[in-house]
């Protein structure tokens, strides 16, 4: 896959937590003036896992459309589907299906919303450059380690092979899909998990803090894996059938199991039928969904995901009263 992350002459600002992408040129206000011929703000919020790729899908769009201002927050999966269920938001990024009281408080706040799967990911376990042992971890040693109540602070706990070196735990907060896939597929329960290590929703704080840590060890997405290779190394998985490197490869042939998940983005009905730019945006998004995602770092769709991608968008347009592609994609 491409490691390098395209640049568009796009202006990028940290605004409130959010990923602001405002086209050089100036916001416009009104009237059309770009080449897909939208205009408007689109919010975005959601995983942190997520964001780099709408985020590039923003950059390409608003190249195209300066009069475009698209945000992208990082809230987490939960943190977001709070303020979308809450109509503050057109779009949330999740790394998980959105769950029985998030679809609640969508549905008491009037919120209607299309699942939309936009790539996949392979949930990396990390180690900082100095770990030499831990090549392999099996799924019932990961259990071990993060298993509510463990009292496993040392390496040498894991396997008596290790050496005495002190396991030192970093990884996403609650409000993260992460965190909840990780500790459904390892721990057994969603939400299940020892308290006892450092949170972040910021994936680069867990690099940091695993990067200048000998003993350390975290789990985020594969693309902050990808993008930090100098900085940490990742752990081959064994579920039982050997031990599987987190690779597009492995994800897509699904030997990377349990870790190999589907990312997904969750429109608006209320916004994708109001907000003309937003269409644009998504429509665009999902046309170039393969494109965007090289771009991006991360594992592109099947053929079966992509057919049932461009099936359900269709489904969504159709439901906000939206006909045909928009004028902006490409």
């Amino acid at each position: 896959m491409n490691n390098t992350r395209i640049k568009w002459g796009v202006a990028v600002m940290m605004t409130g937590g959010a990923l602001t992408l405002a086209a050089c040129g100036g916001q416009q206000s009104g009237g059309s003036g770009t080449s897909g011929g939208a205009s408007g703000a689109v919010a975005v919020d959601g995983s942190s896992t997520v964001a780099p790729l709408t985020s590039v899908a923003a950059e390409l769009f608003q190249a195209q459309n300066s009069g475009v201002n698209v945000t992208v927050g990082t809230s987490g999966t939960g943190g977001g589907f709070e303020k979308f269920c809450r109509g503050e938001t057109a779009m949330n990024d999740a790394s998980r299906p959105i769950e029985a009281e998030e679809k609640a408080a969508c549905e008491q706040g009037g919120v209607k919303y299309a699942p939309l799967t936009v790539a996949n990911d392979a949930l990396t376990v990390v180690v900082s450059k100095e770990n030499t042992w831990a090549k392999c971890l099996t799924t019932e040693q990961l259990k071990k380690i993060w298993e509510p109540k463990s009292q496993i602070n040392n390496w040498n706990q894991v396997d008596s092979t290790f050496p005495d070196e002190k396991l030192t735990l970093f990884g996403p907060g609650t409000d993260s899909g992460t965190f909840d896939y990780f500790t459904d597929v390892i721990n057994g329960e969603e939400g299940a998990s020892r308290t006892d290590y450092t949170p972040s929703e910021d994936d680069n704080v867990v690099v940091q803090g695993v990067s200048g840590s000998k003993g350390g060890m975290g789990y985020f997405g594969y693309t902050y894996y990808e993008e930090n290779t100098d900085k940490v190394n990742a752990v081959q998985i064994d579920s039982g059938n050997g031990c599987v490197t987190p690779s597009p490869e492995s994800v897509q042939d699904k030997s990377y199991t349990p870790l190999g998940r589907p990312l997904f983005v969750y429109p608006s009905i209320q916004a994708l039928g109001s907000n003309a730019a937003f269409a644009s945006f998504l429509t665009y998004y999902v046309e170039n969904d393969a494109s965007i995602a090289e771009q991006a770092k991360f594992i592109p769709l099947n053929d079966q995901q992509k057919t049932e991608l461009n099936s359900a968008f269709q489904k969504a347009l159709s439901e906000a009263g939206v006909s045909g592609s928009s004028p902006a994609a490409s």
